[in-house]
C-alpha cells in the first residue's frame, strides 16, 4: 500500500483518549469561517453567504482524522452489506476487514472518525445558524441561508442516527472549555434526534427556493433537495402519507427528470449534454469543481475505490469497496446499470489479452495484474478524460459523490404509494427507473420496489442502512455469509474514545 496511506492509517488508529487534552476536544473546536467573517454575517449578505459556506466545507471531509460522506462513511456502510466486499489484499486495512465480516468493536478508528467528523460539521452548522439568528439580515436572505445550515444539520443527523441510533443532541455550537459538560455525552433517544430533523429539513423545505431560482447556486441546498431528504426520513419512519406527499411534491415540481443514458449520471462531463455532475438527475451532490468552498475535495473517495494494481502496474487506486457476486447476481439480464455499476476486469486471453478498456479508454491489464475482479465504476474519476486532481495530493480527484438522485425520489414515491394502496401510482414510477435500465414492465409492489432499489443504488451507501429499516438485515446478510447479530448489528458500536472523553456517560449500544 502506498506510504501516504499506512501513515495516514496508523496516525488515525491512535485512540482519541490517548492523544493530549488539548487536541482531545478537536470536534469542539471547530471554527470554519474565522471571527472576522462571524462578525461581518451579522449584517454582510455576502459575509453571511461565506459563513454558511464554511459548513458546505464539512462535507469534504473525508480524511483520516474526520468522515462525513467521504471514504470511511462510504467503506463502512457498503462493505456492512451485501453489495461490497473490502477488496484489496486479504491483510490490508483490518478495520474495514472488521465492519466487512461483523467482528467490528468500539475500538474500530473508522467509527470514532465517522463520529468526529459529523459532530464537527453539525457544530459549524450550529455556529451558523446562532450568527444567522443574531443577525439583522433581509428576511428572505436570513431564511434561505439558515435553510441551507439546518438543512446540512439535519442531514448528518440523519446520517448519526441510523448509523449509532440515538446520539447527543447539539443545537449550539459549545465552547472548547463545556467539552466534558454532562449535556454534550449523553444520548438524546432516536424518536428525539429524528424530531429535529424533521424540524431542520421542514424548515428547510419551507424557506428554500426551488432549483434554478435566482437566489439558488449550483451544488448548494434548494427545496427539493430538502423535501427528498425530508421524504426519505418519513420512509424510515413508515410515514408513508408524509413520504408519499414530499416525493410527489419533488416530482411535480418538474424540476427533476431521470438522465437517459445510466452511465452517464456519474461522470464529470456531460456527453452531448447528457449526465455529467450536477445534471437533471441531480438533487444533492458533494461538489468538487465549484467555488463553494475552499479545498473542496474529498479525500480518497475515487482513489481508495480505484483499481489496485500488483507487480509493478501503475494503479489507479487502493482497490477498496468491491462489488460483490452476490450483487453482480442480482442483476436482470439486458439491465444497463450492471455495466454502469460495476468495472469488470478481464482474464488472460492468450494470444490476445487486451485487458479490460474503460469509457475513456484506458486500459486495465489483466486479471492476473490487479488484486480484483470487479471495481465501482460510480467512483471513477478518468485522470485523461476529466479534471485533474485540485492539490498537491494525488490521492485525491476532483469526484463529485452524488448523495440524492431523482430515481431514488421516485422509488421513494413508488414504495410511498404501494404502502398507501395506490398500486397504479407505484408501478407508474416504478417502471420509470427500470425502462430507463432498458428493463420490461414490472408491478409495483413492495419487493419489487425493494429489489429495484438495490441494483439502482447499487455502491451509493444506502443498501446497509435499508435492510436494516426493512427489517431484514439479519436473513439477507447472514444468507450472505455475514456473523450479523440479531439485536445488535442494526447499528455500530458508540465510539470507546468517545465514551472514554464523556467519563462513562455515553452509554453503549447493546451487545458491545
Amino acid at each position: 500500500m502506498k506510504n501516504k496511506f499506512v501513515k495516514a492509517l496508523a496516525l488515525a488508529a491512535i485512540p482519541l483518549a490517548l492523544i493530549p487534552a488539548g487536541c482531545s476536544k478537536s470536534f469542539l473546536e471547530v471554527d470554519p469561517q474565522g471571527q472576522t467573517t462571524e462578525v461581518l454575517a451579522l449584517t454582510d449578505p455576502d459575509a453571511a453567504n461565506k459563513l454558511v459556506g464554511g459548513v458546505y466545507n464539512t462535507l469534504y471531509y473525508g480524511g483520516f482524522d474526520k468522515t462525513t460522506v467521504g471514504f470511511l462513511w462510504v467503506l463502512a456502510n457498503d462493505i456492512a452489506s451485501d453489495d461490497g466486499d473490502k477488496g484489496s489484499s486479504p491483510g490490508d486495512f483490518p478495520a474495514a476487514g472488521e465492519i466487512d465480516n461483523f467482528t467490528h468493536t468500539p475500538n474500530n478508528f473508522i467509527f470514532n472518525n465517522i463520529w468526529s467528523g459529523h459532530f464537527s460539521a453539525i457544530i459549524a452548522a450550529n455556529k451558523a445558524i446562532e450568527v444567522l439568528n443574531k443577525g439583522s439580515l433581509a428576511p428572505s436572505e436570513k431564511n434561505r441561508l439558515l435553510g441551507e445550515a439546518r438543512f446540512l444539520r439535519g442531514l448528518y443527523y440523519f446520517n448519526l442516527v441510523r448509523f449509532f441510533g440515538g446520539v447527543p443532541k447539539l443545537t449550539i455550537a459549545p465552547l472548547a472549555s463545556e467539552g466534558n459538560t454532562a449535556a454534550l455525552h449523553t444520548r438524546a433517544t432516536p424518536a428525539e434526534i429524528y424530531a429535529l430533523i424533521i424540524d431542520d429539513l421542514q424548515f428547510a423545505a419551507d424557506k428554500l427556493p426551488v432549483k434554478g431560482d435566482a437566489a439558488t447556486q449550483t451544488g448548494r441546498a434548494n427545496k427539493g433537495a430538502a423535501q427528498s431528504y425530508l421524504a426519505k426520513v418519513y420512509l424510515y419512519q413508515k410515514n408513508w402519507q408524509k413520504a408519499f406527499e414530499l416525493s410527489q411534491a419533488v416530482i411535480n415540481s418538474g424540476k427533476y427528470s431521470l438522465v437517459p443514458d445510466y452511465s452517464l449520471v456519474f461522470r464529470e462531463k456531460p456527453v452531448n449534454g447528457v449526465g455529467g455532475n450536477n445534471n437533471t438527475e441531480s438533487i444533492f451532490e458533494v461538489q468538487t469543481g465549484l467555488n463553494i468552498g475552499e479545498n473542496a475535495v474529498s479525500p480518497l473517495y475515487s482513489n481508495g475505490q480505484g483499481p489496485r494494481g500488483r507487480g509493478g502496474w501503475n494503479d489507479l487506486g487502493f482497490g477498496f469497496n468491491t462489488p460483490t457476486a452476490n450483487l453482480l447476481n442480482t442483476f436482470e439480464a439486458g439491465d444497463t446499470r450492471r455495466g454502469g455499476t460495476i468495472i469488470f476486469v478481464n482474464p488472460t486471453v492468450p494470444g490476445n489479452s487486451p485487458g479490460t478498456i474503460l469509457w475513456d479508454g484506458f486500459r486495465i491489464p489483466t486479471k492476473d495484474s490487479v488484486e480484483n475482479d470487479r471495481y465501482n465504476y460510480k467512483a471513477y474519476h478518468s485522470s485523461i478524460a476529466e479534471s485533474p486532481q485540485t492539490s498537491n495530493n494525488k490521492d485525491t480527484k476532483p469526484k463529485n459523490i452524488r448523495l440524492m438522485r431523482y430515481a431514488e425520489v421516485l422509488l421513494i414515491y413508488a414504495e410511498a404509494a404501494a404502502m398507501t394502496g395506490n398500486a397504479g401510482e407505484a408501478t407508474a414510477k416504478l417502471n420509470l427507473v427500470r425502462s430507463r435500465a432498458n428493463l420490461p414492465a414490472s408491478t409495483g409492489t413492495q419487493a419489487n420496489i425493494w429489489k429495484e432499489r438495490r441494483t439502482e443504488l447499487a455502491m451509493e451507501q444506502d443498501r446497509f442502512l435499508d435492510l436494516v429499516r426493512q427489517g431484514r438485515a439479519g436473513t439477507v446478510l447472514r444468507a450472505h455469509g455475514k456473523a450479523f447479530v440479531d439485536g445488535k448489528h442494526e447499528v455500530f458500536p458508540i465510539p470507546q474514545a468517545q465514551r472514554d472523553l464523556s467519563g462513562g456517560r455515553l452509554t453503549q449500544n447493546n451487545g458491545y
